[in-house]
């Protein structure tokens, strides 16, 4: 069967390039646009459940993914994004002013075990996700199964559903409003496609994103 990767739609922090982990900031309105959109583009998927990141920028496209293919969903506090710590609401130039240190440390080999200043590491959130991570694959053997959660989460999981070490957090892209399918054979879990946004065409550039 097929596991859906989903990541929510433009907040201003997103749009402005300010850092943003468990900030529960809204939708911009492009954002709302975005969420309907990969609700569009899946509504004639076989989906039976829905998982959410309790965030509202994730569950508002959650909840039009659940009532677009008349799945069920459940809100899952795992599934809240990396605690960005100290960076949170931090323009990208005043991190790494404020930070050289863990900068210098982000860039290097290792980095998935680098804590955010007063946050969490990439490691860190693999291990709060390594539950669910196993329910997800398991129930997504018999069912089709959507996530919609946020940028390090789905790095984090697509590690952990592939079988591939965590260093490797940075081999993908993931966007904005973005669908990763992966599909289910026995144990084989095979990429059909990632960072989708051609559901997005039709709408104005999202800006910058994080």
């Amino acid at each position: 069967m097929t596991i859906y990767l989903v990541r929510h739609g433009e907040t201003a922090y997103n749009r402005d390039g300010l850092g943003l982990g468990r900030s529960d900031e809204p939708l911009t309105e492009l954002g709302q646009r975005q969420a309907a959109a990969v609700a569009e583009a899946l509504a004639a998927r076989p989906i039976a459940a829905v998982y959410s990141s309790p965030l509202q920028r994730a569950k508002h496209a959650a909840e039009l993914i659940a009532r677009a293919t008349g799945s069920s969903l459940e809100v899952r506090p795992d599934l809240t994004e990396l605690d960005a710590g100290d960076t949170e609401g931090l323009a990208f130039p005043l991190m790494r002013e404020r930070f050289p240190d863990f900068f210098t440390a982000w860039r290097g080999n290792g980095a998935h075990e680098v804590p955010l200043p007063g946050g969490e590491s990439i490691t860190d959130l693999a291990l709060r996700l390594q539950g669910l991570a196993a329910e997800i694959r398991e129930r997504a053997t018999s069912e089709g199964v959507c996530v919609v959660s946020h940028n390090f989460v789905q790095r984090a999981l697509l590690c952990d559903l592939l079988g591939i070490g965590l260093e490797s957090f940075r081999s993908f892209a993931i966007e904005l409003a973005s669908i990763t399918t992966l599909s289910i054979r026995g144990k084989t879990v095979r990429i059909e496609s990632l960072n989708d946004v051609c559901h997005l065409h039709s709408l104005e550039p999202s800006g910058k994103q994080t």
